[in-house]
């Protein structure tokens, strides 16, 4: 077990400075540097909350699709593979869903304010309620 604070918490540390302190003093290159720097760490901190559970449903899914086992990497290639050679396409059932449940995850990662991502996740949900 670690000391405090977590590893979350020293992130938002660090985007509260870049953000509130650092940022407001600068201008031009410095200003957009920080901004980056900051956006950053708001996606490992994300990554931080959220990877664990995404893998393990992402895994989930693809052993069900591909009705085999693997690591996550392996049963990826294993979907690359199917789908190249035409054995899965997006009328086999349950891959569309796959594909837009895993990428819901990542753009919630890496972009979660992008308004078409919040779109999609309201169609998705709604679809899958």
């Amino acid at each position: 077990m670690q000391d405090e604070p977590t590893p979350i918490e020293l992130l938002d540390a660090v985007i509260t400075y870049l953000r509130d302190e650092l940022m407001p003093e600068l201008s031009g290159r410095s200003a957009f540097l920080t901004r980056v720097s900051a956006n950053a760490c708001d996606i490992v901190r994300r990554h931080l909350e959220n990877a664990a559970g995404y893998d393990a449903a992402e895994m989930a899914r693809l052993t069900a699709l591909l009705k085999t086992t693997g690591t996550l990497e392996e049963l990826n290639r294993e979907l690359c593979t199917r789908i190249e050679q035409g054995a899965m396409t997006l009328d086999t059932p349950g891959l569309t869903d796959h594909l837009w449940a895993t990428t819901i995850e990542k753009v919630s990662v890496d972009q979660p304010q992008y308004a078409p991502y919040r779109r999609a996740l309201k169609t998705f949900q709604a679809k899958n309620s």
